[in-house]
């Protein structure tokens, strides 16, 4: 798991935990992926398309787990274990990529944040009042 980067292990190691399993949605798999980062945010972001595919790849090769990647009609990734392992075709995956510019996304930052302890989300608490009375500070 050397040439993987962060967020593609995680993907891996959910991805083996999941391995009972004959058909694994996106959904779950993320949520699996959050749960063992430690994620707090992004309850609805999804895997990019490009870091599934690279864990498909290495575990079809390297732990003999055959997972074949799918598309259904709202461009959710569908794993399903098979006999061999198999990438998305060219205009599934034209149809995923295009769709993944408008959803978000685990990326490697969200991973780093965790470790560095993150920002968190920050609101607003205190917003300054302006009286419009006082017309004179305005002038």
């Amino acid at each position: 798991m050397t040439d993987l980067t962060p967020i593609q292990k995680e993907i891996v190691t959910a991805l083996e935990q999941m391995k009972e399993k004959s058909l694994i949605t996106e959904a779950n798999l993320a949520k699996k992926v959050r749960e063992n980062a430690k994620i707090s945010g992004k309850k609805k972001a999804g895997i990019c398309l490009k870091d599934l595919e690279v864990c498909i790849e290495y575990l079809g090769e390297n732990s003999q787990l055959p997972y074949a990647l799918h598309l259904n009609s709202a461009n959710d990734i569908l794993i399903k274990k098979e006999d061999s392992w198999k990438l998305l075709d060219g205009d599934a995956k034209k149809r995923r990529q295009s769709s993944e510019k408008s959803i978000s996304v685990l990326t490697n930052g969200d991973l780093q944040q965790k470790a560095s302890g993150g920002k968190g989300v920050q609101k607003r608490n205190s917003r300054k009042k302006v009286s419009f009375r006082d017309v004179e500070e305005f002038e």
